[in-house]
């Protein structure tokens, strides 16, 4: 029995594996020689290629998680130069002018890089360093002269290109532009690949010119970058086609193919080795007709890391706002007192037009930038189309005044000078000393420098407390003048003043005047009248909003200076792995009792609660009780001057500092309305309660 059960399997299985040999002898059978010819035919109709698959660059955050710049996928358009020019168009040129005309009629924007004017008389526009780059590589190439101007570079257009003299001087330089884009790419030493015709072009166009041009232009999938707020954007950068130099800088580490794009400036430039991704690889199988029948992924690509910023949106976006409605708001009433003036004949009494301002806020315990706000501005978003316009607009909108900026700070100075006489003994807390109106030490070398008071009035028996509330200049002067220049210099470095602030993009160091580099900038051999306007914040000494208001914090955290790193993390992109982690440095510190301190800090307290105080009108019965300094940064005859403010707050336990600049906007006072806009948007106090947000509260 047992016997014949296992013949029974042998037999079952023997009939299997024929029937599974003689389907797949019947399959060969057909494929090979029933449709053999025709699978053969198809095969050699396949083309296979390889293709560089662009990585998702990373994403950007506030420190509270949200989207500042993502990615959005998009389709770009190509030209495909060899059928545009050798295949069987018979008018090259015709065909431009109508693919234009189609990508016009959609509503899309077609790239145009060449630095010509589009109608007649042909000028050169202003350029970025890549037009610059490129130009110059084409002329070199065409064996023409650096020095051709733009009306002979359109005169050997129209004869190379072979362009119609029929057409209109408008149409022969957008065939023009386009060749020239096109050809750009293969001039000797210029790195780059095939020409992007339209990036993030419209399904509509893309069915029309697949319609009418199919054999012409190539669509490929990308990414554009998404900017998911209107502020930030001398903060935040932007990225684009490298030049030569980056390419040879960039491709050094494999990770880059010829036409990747990458950060121009900013956080985009400046954490470019975490943000942008490792481009991946696949093989694309397409007919001969060219459409796509399989796609094999030989390498994945991978995406940039996401970056953390310490800036706070909300808050980013609540100072710039503060910021253009001051300068609006005091524009406008410097507009009516100007005429009166005028009318009357003063003016004398007649001040320039306000240029230009910046906002600086950190986090007292860390040294953190918040915000740091720049105005005039622009939109990072039509930032390449608006790009000629923004460098020859009115007050440099393109000039980051937050980082860049160097102004001379006026008494929110005083309060280094203070602390460091204090410091070093020239004076105590309780000491007084009384405003005469006039210095006179120097009356022999015929230097007189006096209050600002005088000689409308006096300030009194003045201590360390009250000359910081009253800005007292003649206190300043005796006790600068005690302390000395050389050891002024040594202070202001401790506290961040004209020294670098570790942050990670391009600032102005700036400087604090000494007797050195008084000379070298001013051509003036050093006075002790030098070193008097030293201690009062004028001479030479020059400083960002950034470092005035890193500066602020030390004073209030008790001469605790940090680094201030806008990078608070990395992660991987799929947020799995925390790749870096910030932390707060101290860069320097400047050691003191407590009391030296708090006699400082009180008297920029004085500034903000006391009637005598320059901020008082706009800061006495604020929620929170605020500690302040404005400056009046002159800036020589006939100019007006500079207003400096610098404060923070709480006052009993502070936890932001904030430095406010406006060129030619006159005192210090003028920007106390604009802090206070600040300060309701950190502590969530306009329309609402004294008490705080959570979503505002800074991650420690």
């Amino acid at each position: 029995m047992g016997k014949l059960i296992k013949t029974s399997r042998l037999f079952a299985l023997s009939l299997l594996i024929a029937v599974l040999v003689g389907t797949y002898a019947v399959t060969l059978y057909k494929l090979q020689i029933i449709e053999g010819a025709a699978y053969y035919e198809e095969s050699r109709n396949n083309i296979v290629t390889s293709a560089a698959v662009t990585a998702a660059r990373g994403n950007i955050y506030d420190r509270y998680g949200r989207v500042l710049v993502s990615n959005r996928e998009c389709y770009n358009i190509k030209l495909n130069a060899d059928a545009l020019f050798y295949g069987d168009l018979e008018d090259p040129n015709a065909a431009i002018l109508d693919i234009v005309g189609i990508v016009r009629a959609c509503g899309d924007t077609y790239i145009d890089e060449l630095p010509v004017t589009l109608e007649p008389p042909f000028e050169y526009t202003a350029m970025t360093s890549i037009q610059e780059t490129m130009l110059q590589a084409y002329l070199r190439d065409k064996d023409m002269d650096e020095g051709t101007t733009a009306v002979e570079l359109m005169s050997y257009f129209r004869t190379r290109y072979g362009i119609d003299n029929n057409y209109s001087a408008e149409d022969m330089r957008t065939v023009a532009g386009i060749r020239y884009e096109i050809n750009v790419r293969y001039a000797q030493n210029f790195a780059t690949t095939q020409y992007i015709f339209v990036e993030d072009a419209s399904i509509a166009l893309i069915s029309k010119l697949m319609e009418a041009y199919g054999d012409i232009v190539e669509i490929e999938t990308s990414f554009v970058r998404e900017y998911n707020t209107q502020y930030a954007a001398h903060l935040l950068g932007y990225i684009g086609l490298m030049n030569h130099t980056e390419y040879e800088r960039y491709s050094k580490t494999g990770d880059y193919k010829m036409d990747a794009k990458v950060g121009k400036d900013g956080v985009e430039l400046a954490f470019e080795r975490y943000l942008h991704g490792k481009d991946g690889e696949a093989q694309i199988t397409s007919t001969a007709g060219g459409t796509v029948t399989n796609t094999l992924y030989t390498e994945e690509p991978e995406p940039g890391n996401h970056l953390y910023l310490t800036i706070d949106l909300q808050l980013q976006e609540a100072a710039e706002k503060a910021l253009e409605a001051g300068i609006t708001r005091l524009q406008r009433a410097r507009d009516t007192a100007n005429l009166e003036a005028e009318s009357i004949g003063a003016l004398d009494k007649v001040a320039e037009d306000i240029q230009g301002g910046a906002i600086a806020v950190v986090d007292v315990t860390s040294g953190e930038p918040l915000v740091l706000a720049s105005y005039p501005t622009y939109r990072l978003d039509t930032m390449i189309e608006d790009y000629s316009g923004l460098l020859e607009a009115e007050n440099d909108p393109l000039f980051n005044r937050a980082l860049m900026g160097a102004y001379a700070p006026g008494s929110t100075f005083k309060p280094c000078t203070a602390i460091a006489c204090l410091t070093e003994n020239i004076i105590n807390t309780e000491e007084t000393i009384k405003c005469q109106g006039i210095f006179t030490k120097y009356a022999y070398a015929g230097y007189t420098p006096t209050c600002w008071i005088y000689p409308d009035g006096l300030h009194g028996n003045e201590n360390i407390s009250t000359a910081v509330r009253d800005s007292c200049n003649y206190y300043f002067y005796t006790v600068g003048d005690l302390l000395g220049v050389d050891k002024l210099v040594e202070y202001a470095h401790r506290f961040g003043l004209g020294v670098p602030t570790g942050i990670e993009l391009p600032e102005t160091v700036g400087n604090m005047t000494n007797r050195e580099n008084h000379e070298e900038i001013t051509g003036e051999s050093w006075t002790q009248g030098d070193a008097l306007q030293a201690a009062i914040g004028q001479s030479d000494s020059l400083f960002t909003p950034l470092q005035l208001a890193e500066y602020c914090a030390a004073i209030a955290n008790g001469g605790t200076r940090y680094s201030a790193s806008i990078l608070k993390s990395v992660r991987s992109y799929d947020y799995s792995e925390k790749i870096l982690e910030s932390g707060s440095d101290v860069l320097s510190t400047v050691s003191s009792p407590d009391y030296n301190y708090a006699a400082v800090q009180y008297g920029m307290y004085l500034v903000a609660n006391d009637p005598a105080g320059s901020a008082y009108a706009d800061l006495f019965g604020y929620p929170v009780d605020v500690a302040a300094k404005t400056g009046t940064a002159q800036l020589g005859k006939g100019k007006t001057n500079n207003a400096i403010f610098i404060c923070y707050a709480p006052y009993d336990d502070p936890e932001i500092a904030i430095a406010i600049v406006l060129e030619r906007g006159v005192a210090g006072s003028n920007l106390c309305s604009i802090a206070r806009d600040v300060l309701d948007s950190y502590f969530s106090i306009k329309n609402a309660s004294n008490t705080l947000e959570n979503e505002n509260k800074l991650l420690k």
